[in-house]
């Protein structure tokens, strides 16, 4: 009879399962065949099952541990401390021992949990141990958009170098020539969106043949942007021994599949429940009248901190981000109508402070991932409960303070309510005038004048009665 290891952990309560005595874990930490067969709905000739978290491991330690004591090498040790992380969060010290010893890790974490340490430290570890080869990695990470792809590269490449690996970042919209250059060189470690990762297989330029770890982040976002039979497909260009880390928001619909196919006897790792806020983040609904609402997200813009702030559509963004600055405050746009270099420069710009204010939309809210972020603003409500936590996961970033502030009009009231009663938050409802101390106690909102000259204009409705096309008189009967 097989048996399943199955890990809750919560951000308060971790424990490491190596090196802990055996009578310090709970006595309930294996389900049977059955069981697990009756959960997953899996057909016992398949082989494959999911694991769900029914059981818990009892915490037994009350100290934190150290990046050494997890396992990780003595240089990569000295890298992390060179960059000013001292000790791991709690999905670290949770998923790194396990990875490490070549389990298979199926993790759920919020962005700004410290997954990309999570999955890149092992990774880091297993792939040193081997040669590089032209055209053949040994560590892949696949990542849904490209911003999110070049700062999962940006985190981990300085860390790679300490342990004498080359990593390289494959997406869309970069210079494909150099990719190729790069991996007939060798590459050690590939961070890869599908679609750009799939031509260059289809190119002979790359082989997924030789790779030891293949890390799946943002699952659920790869899911939700239809990527998940490229993702199915390059797994399944990898050797069948490959370690297969999976992290995602959500573990549920076609992710569970994905599971089930290409992971083998996973441990699984929570740190809180799928709707679970997080405990530093504040909730804030701003009932708003329509002919305030430009005036109200200018004031909001003018604060001092950084400041996130979403639309829905491309357009919108464009116009938020010209009132903003109709009102004299430096603020940049990001899209996925802007070219690759535009993108890459707002980032920059964004992440170093330069520019304290970015409109962006909900393509490009999974991959920001900047630090000291104190506010985000929904100016558009989102459409749902889920891109609401992605949204709102730009802020209160490890363990850091933040606050979420969602202007909707009375209309819009009574859906927002049950959007975040579905997201499982509690939010302060408050309907709001411009400047009032409400407004400005939550965001730190000051007085701007918006010259109406220089306010983005809609485009109008030129066509005049005779544009119009005519109608089909009716036969009389």
């Amino acid at each position: 009879m097989s048996t399943a290891t199955v890990l809750a952990i919560t951000p308060a309560d971790t424990a490491l399962t190596d090196g802990v005595p055996t009578d310090a874990l709970s006595t309930n930490t294996e389900l049977t065949d059955a069981v697990l067969a009756d959960d997953a709905g899996a057909d016992d000739d398949s082989g494959v099952w999911a694991v769900r978290p029914y059981t818990a491991v009892t915490p037994v330690r009350t100290d934190e541990p150290t990046f050494a004591e997890l396992g990780l090498p003595s240089p990569l040790v000295r890298a992390l401390a060179y960059a000013d992380l001292l000790a791991p969060f709690a999905i670290q010290t949770a998923t790194i021992p396990d990875a490490l010893v070549g389990h298979d890790i199926l993790a759920r974490a919020s962005t700004g949990s410290g997954k990309t340490l999570a999955f890149g430290l092992p990774m880091i570890t297993r792939v040193a141990q081997l040669p590089a080869t032209p055209r053949k990695p040994h560590g892949l990470v696949l990542v849904p958009t490209r911003e999110l792809a070049m700062q999962v590269n940006d985190t981990l490449e300085p860390l790679g170098r300490s342990m004498g690996l080359r990593f390289k970042t494959v997406a869309g919209g970069l210079a494909m020539y150099q990719q190729v250059d790069a991996l007939r060189r060798g590459v050690d470690v590939l961070v890869a969106t599908p679609g750009r990762l799939a031509d260059l297989i289809r190119q002979g330029a790359c082989s997924l043949e030789d790779v030891e770890v293949v890390v799946v982040d943002e699952a659920d976002q790869m899911a939700d942007m239809g990527f998940l039979p490229e993702v199915r497909a390059l797994l399944s260009d990898c050797p069948k021994t490959v370690q297969t880390l999976l992290f995602s928001a959500t573990l549920d619909g076609d992710v569970d599949e994905l599971i089930r196919h290409h992971m083998h006897e996973p441990v699984r790792h929570e740190l809180e429940p799928e709707t679970s806020p997080v405990d530093t983040m504040e909730h804030h609904l701003f009932i708003v009248n329509r002919e305030d609402k430009h005036h109200m997200f200018s004031q909001i813009a003018a604060r001092d901190g950084r400041t996130i702030m979403f639309v829905r559509s491309q357009l919108g963004c464009e116009r938020v981000a010209g009132t903003i600055a109709a009102g004299g405050v430096r603020v940049l746009a990001l899209h996925g109508g802007m070219s690759q270099s535009q993108r890459t420069r707002a980032m920059a710009d964004f992440k170093s402070g330069r520019v304290p204010v970015l409109v962006a939309t909900d393509v490009a809210a999974r991959g920001i991932h900047v630090d000291d972020v104190s506010l985000v603003v929904h100016v558009d409500p989102p459409e749902d409960s889920k891109a609401y936590l992605h949204r709102a996961g730009r802020t209160a970033r490890a363990g850091a303070l933040g606050r979420v502030v969602t202007l909707a009009l009375r209309n819009q009231a009574r859906s927002m309510e049950r959007l975040h009663e579905k997201a499982g938050v509690t939010a302060t409802k408050e309907r709001v005038e411009l400047l009032d101390a409400h407004v400005v106690a939550t965001t730190g909102a000051k007085a701007v004048h918006l010259d109406p000259a220089l306010l983005p204009q809609r485009t109008p409705d030129t066509r005049g009665r005779d544009d119009r096309r005519p109608s089909t008189p009716r036969p009389r009967r």
